[in-house]
């Protein structure tokens, strides 16, 4: 049985860390990001074999061009295995096993489903792309597309955490007038941000209740990749599909 079939479940979330796949440091070992260095045909297998445990065909993975943008695109059929979704930091869709992907290395990566009006969808949510309201801009489109925001559930992947994500005291500020919540202090009391804990007030604010999140910080946490802490290194993936 495939995951997510024969389960009575219409939508899966995933997300990945940095281990089971075949490249090498600095990337080691389950790199899914084709942009940080890493050898091509690395980056494939672990592709392909990301695929083959959820139980997809290569063509149904859904990646995007992360901009840091606040673009939202929805996917259509006739877009599957064309390559990565251009200049975009969210993917929306009703396309049932359209696996829409969100890399990341510190990012809040958002994971968006309404199971009963067949909408899903993943954000990627970095500074500059939270502070734009991209997370609004996609719970809108999915409304668009018949969800409600009192179904739609949340899944926030793991992230660079308030207590390590240390920013100038202006940038913490400017966060915080666009995403409020955001703005916090370090464990060393320098300013710092917590994206997620501005999305969550964001989502609350757009009349999304389930909210869950992995709390764990990419900074710290060594089985995840954290561009903040190696600088060059891999990417992770949350992924979403209607099943």
């Amino acid at each position: 049985m495939r995951p997510g079939e024969g389960d009575g479940r219409p939508v899966r979330k995933v997300f990945t860390d940095r281990t089971g796949g075949v490249s090498r440091e600095p990337y080691g070992s389950f790199n899914l990001g084709d942009h940080v260095g890493d050898d091509p045909a690395a980056v494939a297998a672990n592709r392909s074999r990301l695929a083959s445990v959820l139980g997809l065909d290569d063509d149904r993975l859904v990646f995007m061009e992360q901009i840091h943008s606040p673009t939202v695109t929805e996917v259509t059929a006739d877009m599957l295995g064309r390559g990565p979704v251009p200049a975009t930091d969210a993917l929306v869709t009703t396309v049932r096993r359209a696996a829409l992907v969100v890399l990341t290395a510190d990012c809040v990566p958002v994971l968006l489903s309404d199971g009963e009006a067949g909408v899903v969808a993943a954000v990627h949510a970095g500074r500059m792309g939270a502070r734009n309201g991209v997370l609004t801009r996609t719970v809108r489109m999915m409304e668009e597309l018949g969800a409600l925001p009192a179904r739609i559930h949340a899944l926030m992947g793991a992230a660079a955490g308030g207590d390590s994500y240390e920013v100038p005291g202006h940038m913490a500020d400017d966060v915080e007038r666009h995403l409020p919540g955001s703005r916090t202090r370090t464990s060393a009391g320098t300013p710092g941000l917590d994206l997620r804990a501005g999305l969550t007030r964001q989502l609350l604010s757009l009349g999304v209740r389930l909210i869950d999140a992995d709390p764990r910080d990419t900074i710290t946490e060594t089985s995840l990749f954290s561009h903040r802490r190696e600088g060059v290194t891999g990417r992770q993936a949350g992924v979403v599909w209607l099943t």
